[in-house]
Formats: C-alpha cells, sequence, structure tokens
C-alpha cells in the first residue's frame, strides 16, 4: 500500500514540473498534435500573396492532420498582436511576410517583440518581384532608370503598398545601394501602388511576376528588373537589379511563425509537415501561378534569419529617415 502511495506521489510531482512522462493530456505532445481545429492568422487581407499562401497550406494541413485548419484575416498589427498572444499550444499559427521584420521600427507603439514573441516554424516561399515603369518614362532597363534619377535628384517617385510592405523594402534598398534620390511614396494597398504607376503618378514598383506580365502584355508598364539573385526562368529577358546593383541582396519571404514558447517538438511537427505540402507537386504548381517559389527551411534557420533581418532593416530604415512613432 505504501509503494503504491508513493508512486501516485511521485506522479504527481513530475506532473506538476511537467515532466514528459505525464505531458500527455496537456497538449504539448506532437504525437497527439494536432486534436483539434488550427487556426492560421494572417495580417493581411483576403486575396493577398499572404492570405493565398495560407489557404493553401491550410488545405493540405487539414488533410494531412485530418483535422479542421482555418485562416484568419486579421489585417494589421492588431492581427500580429492578437497571435503572439495566443496560447503557445501549436493551435495558433501565423503566416507573414518579411514586412515583420520591420514592426517594432516603423511603430515603437506596438505590444509585441516581432523576434522574442515568436517562434519560427518554417520559410514557406519566396515572390520575385519585378520591378515596372511607365511605358512613357522612356527607359528600358534598370541602368537607364538609375541614370535618369541622378540626372532628376527626387523628381522620380517610387510606390509601395506601406513601409512595412515588401515592395517598399526591395524598393529602397535599392535606391540606398544605387545611391539616388527617388522619393517614396506608399498606398493604401498593391491596387493603388499599380494604378500609380500605370497612371504615370509614380515612376518604379514592385510587383509579383504574374502581375508584371499581365500589365506589360497590355502595354500599360515596362519590366526593367527582376529582384531575385538569378535570373528568373519564366523571364530570362529580364536582367536582375544585382545585375546594376552589385551589392543588393533581397529575400521577399513568407514564413510561419507560433507564439514564442509553443513546444519544440510541435513546433518541429509543423516544420516537417509544412515541408511535405511545399514538396506536393499540384502545390508547386499553384506557388508557380502566383509567381512564388517554395523555400521551407528549419524552426532554427527562420529564428536566426528573423533576428538577423530585424537589425538589418532597422538600420535601412533609419537610413531612410524612418524610425518609428511615438
Amino acid at each position: 500500500m505504501r509503494a503504491v502511495k508513493t508512486t501516485i506521489a511521485a506522479g504527481a510531482a513530475l506532473l506538476a514540473l511537467g515532466l514528459p512522462g505525464f505531458a500527455q493530456s496537456s497538449g504539448s505532445d506532437a504525437g497527439a498534435y494536432p486534436s483539434q481545429l488550427v487556426k492560421i492568422v494572417v495580417p493581411f487581407g483576403a486575396g493577398s500573396i499572404t492570405d493565398n499562401l495560407a489557404r493553401i497550406l491550410a488545405d493540405k494541413l487539414g488533410e494531412m492532420w485530418k483535422q479542421q485548419v482555418i485562416v484568419e484575416n486579421r489585417p494589421g498589427l492588431t492581427g500580429t498582436t492578437a497571435a503572439a498572444k495566443s496560447q503557445p499550444d501549436g493551435y495558433t499559427l501565423m503566416l507573414t511576410s518579411n514586412g515583420h521584420t520591420v514592426a517594432g521600427t516603423v511603430n515603437k507603439n506596438i505590444q509585441f517583440d516581432p523576434v522574442k514573441d515568436f517562434a519560427g516554424v518554417s520559410k514557406v516561399a519566396s515572390v520575385p518581384l519585378v520591378a515596372i515603369v511607365p511605358p512613357e518614362l522612356g527607359v528600358k532597363s534598370l541602368p537607364e532608370f538609375l541614370a535618369m534619377a541622378k540626372e532628376k535628384p527626387g523628381k522620380l517617385n517610387f510606390s509601395s503598398a506601406g513601409v512595412a510592405s515588401t515592395s517598399f523594402l526591395g524598393s529602397e534598398l535599392m535606391r540606398q545601394g544605387a545611391g539616388v534620390n527617388i522619393v517614396h511614396v506608399p498606398y493604401k494597398g498593391v491596387p493603388d501602388a499599380v494604378t500609380a504607376v500605370v497612371r504615370n503618378d509614380a515612376q518604379l514598383y514592385f510587383a509579383p511576376i504574374p502581375n508584371a506580365q499581365e500589365l506589360a502584355a497590355a502595354g500599360k508598364v515596362r519590366m526593367i528588373a527582376i529582384n531575385s539573385n538569378s535570373r528568373s526562368r519564366k523571364l530570362p529577358e529580364v536582367a536582375t537589379v544585382k545585375e546594376a546593383v552589385p551589392s543588393y541582396d533581397y529575400d521577399s519571404w513568407f514564413a510561419v511563425l507560433a507564439p514564442a514558447g509553443t513546444p519544440k517538438a510541435i513546433v518541429a511537427k509543423v516544420s516537417a509537415d509544412i515541408g511535405k505540402v511545399l514538396a506536393m507537386p499540384d502545390v508547386v504548381e499553384r506557388l508557380d501561378t502566383l509567381g512564388a517559389v517554395a523555400s521551407p527551411g528549419t524552426p532554427d534557420a527562420l529564428d536566426k534569419q528573423l533576428a538577423r533581418e530585424t537589425e538589418f532593416y532597422a538600420k535601412v530604415l533609419r537610413d531612410a529617415g524612418i524610425g518609428g512613432t511615438n
């Protein structure tokens, strides 16, 4: 009888300490995960690249896990804040863009830390962006555009979908690397930023490949560069930004994060399953239609990239005269 009491007491002590042998019912065991609905928060509107990627993952992970996986669109900082403050149990994930790295620099009043409050799960995709210009501008290449910018400092504009957007970061990095004075004009979203170039209100914008191809085919814009590290097989005739600006190195990535403290076993499982999804032929095809390239990675690699780029882009924005609001 004493032995039984001792065993029960020891078990209770281990349970209180949260040791693995007695954590099966806590939800931290990756073997039992997921046992309920999983939510992917997207801090962007429906129809955005981030939203499309999240829905592809939700469909496939739901089939794989035999559990419902839903996408919840919560545009702006409220979405990211909600994800950061969610229970770290693996049932709330977030799919976001590399614009996440500048959240703390752009706005000092945010209620989360972009690095400390999140655990990297996996990169999902990179989306090369194409520099488009109005045909009437008369330039046919990025070197010609940069030469014009140097001849007319402060007279050319580049549009973006906002300071925290991939279109802004890619453009600003190019501007600083080339040492030219072109003026940033932020718009409320992608459609307005693109329209600005079509109307020649802005003279440059970085757009996803499908959008750029469609506009160029209609004669509404001209494609002058792509910001990937090598030329795209889809646009082999379009030179890279790096060919004109050797220091340029930009990755427009999208990734899944989880609240900090999410059990590592669950993070590892989700990461591995995302890798399996991204290797599926039909998923590769769907990504291709979005102009995206699958780029899965480990949680550790994403954590390191998130920390590195948060520090790097803070300097880029400071150099652009952007340091947050009070």
